[in-house]
């Protein structure tokens, strides 16, 4: 087996995005009306692995409808691609879906080098040794946000092609501009006939949905949660976590599910880190995440306008849930 791991790091707190940007984002962001926090915050070493639970649980059926298409399409993805040389797989979770796609791929697949890119130092140590058993794998993990961990992993990138992966439906934390926007970012750091393969959650039925944003077993509201312990642990916050209640909603007209953090009593809030105070009204909301949901033809439409061609689009017509395989032209 050859197996090779090598860590690029960067500047962080609480081991994930530089304290100065995450001081200046909740300077900025709970002061708006809504009060809002951007949700890239949830993802410390805690609510990483409360993310990877709530993966885990039989109302968010997203990684599981992924993983098959995965598994039964992963194949065609390297027959498309036979020069393929590099995969950079943005916001790398536990790496067992790239796992997944790499096993697909057959004993006769080539040598490979994986760029990990995610903001969370415990999810690249964790897909790290996802892949670790991988034969003629070498992992480049970059502790970064996804702009400037694709611009590393394209510099170090020369000759073959390059898949680009992102994966778990993450797009859908991007308003439609912002969703834009971001995948021209990912087209301009890949070379014509390089690839994308994109997972993308489908509209569905709203009962559906929202038993996959507000769990019975109350993990999601764990996970939304931790937001306010993190805040009070690395920026001397004081907000009063059991007088917050976990909320998930539909949001039809936008297309999205929303979580929010409510207040259930009155509160005034200190931050000093951030050198912040604010009173909290009983039942006012904190908007933690939007999280859109895509038509399939949407998602195809989208892809095209950021200068790639489709190739495949495989839909999980159980969970509702689309892989969409594209080329940069």
């Amino acid at each position: 087996m050859s197996h090779d791991f090598v860590r690029t790091d960067r500047t962080t707190v609480g081991d994930v995005l530089p304290i100065g940007q995450f001081l200046a984002d909740v300077q900025y962001y709970l002061v708006q009306s809504p009060r809002q926090l951007p949700s890239r915050y949830f993802y410390d070493e805690l609510g990483s692995a409360l993310f990877e639970a709530i993966c885990r649980l039989p109302w968010y059926g997203v990684t599981r409808a992924e993983s098959r298409l995965l598994a039964v399409h992963g194949r065609q993805v390297f027959d498309r691609l036979r020069a393929v040389e590099s995969i950079v797989e943005l916001g790398s979770g536990s790496g067992d879906k790239l796992r997944t796609l790499i096993e697909a791929a057959g004993p006769r697949r080539p040598p490979l080098t994986v760029h990990l890119v995610d903001v969370s130092a415990a999810a690249l140590e964790l897909s790290s040794r996802t892949l670790a058993p991988l034969d003629a794998v070498r992992v480049v993990a970059h502790q970064a946000t996804y702009e400037s961990g694709l611009a590393d992993a394209a510099r170090d990138t020369v000759g073959g092609r390059t898949l680009a992966l992102f994966l778990g439906s993450n797009i859908g934390n991007f308003d439609p501009p912002g969703a834009e926007e971001f995948v021209r970012g990912i087209r301009a750091n890949l070379a014509a006939r390089d690839a994308l393969l994109l997972g993308a959650d489908l509209v569905k039925d709203p009962r559906q949905l929202l038993l996959a944003y507000d769990d019975p077993l109350g993990v999601t509201a764990a996970f939304n949660l931790n937001l306010l312990v993190r805040i009070n642990r690395e920026l001397g916050g004081d907000f009063d976590v059991d007088r917050f209640a976990h909320r998930a909603v539909w949001n039809v007209e936008e297309s999205r599910v929303e979580m929010h953090l409510v207040a259930r009593a009155a509160q005034d809030v200190r931050i000093e880190r951030a050198q912040l105070g604010f009173r909290m009204e009983a039942g006012e909301p904190i908007w933690t995440e939007s999280s859109y949901k895509y038509q399939p033809e949407e998602i195809v439409g989208l892809l095209e306008r950021c200068g790639f061609r489709l190739l495949e689009q495989w839909v999980d017509a159980d969970a509702r849930f689309a892989l969409t395989f594209v080329e940069a032209v």
